[in-house]
């Protein structure tokens, strides 16, 4: 989950760092103070595309592990200011 206070690190440090790793194809934060997904994932030719969903009613395909969640079940429960 993205804080304020990790926010900048998190989306940039760790996520060179993150890089790095061979074999990580995905890199996936999440919001704790909206709804907002902003997923990168890593292409054939090794660059990363970033998609970010801003809806609830949107869905984060996982191709690396073939699975789906809606930002409706990420977001189960919760509710914002």
């Amino acid at each position: 989950m993205l804080s304020k206070s990790t926010l900048d690190y998190d989306q940039n440090e760790k996520f060179k760092h993150y890089r790095s790793i061979a074999d990580l194809q995905e890199y996936v934060l999440i919001n704790q103070y909206q709804v907002e997904v902003q997923q990168y994932t890593k292409t054939n030719d090794g660059f990363w595309l970033y998609r970010a969903y801003e809806s609830i009613e949107e869905t984060v395909s996982f191709d690396a592990i073939a699975t789906q969640i809606t930002l409706a079940e990420i977001y189960e429960g919760i509710e914002f200011e």
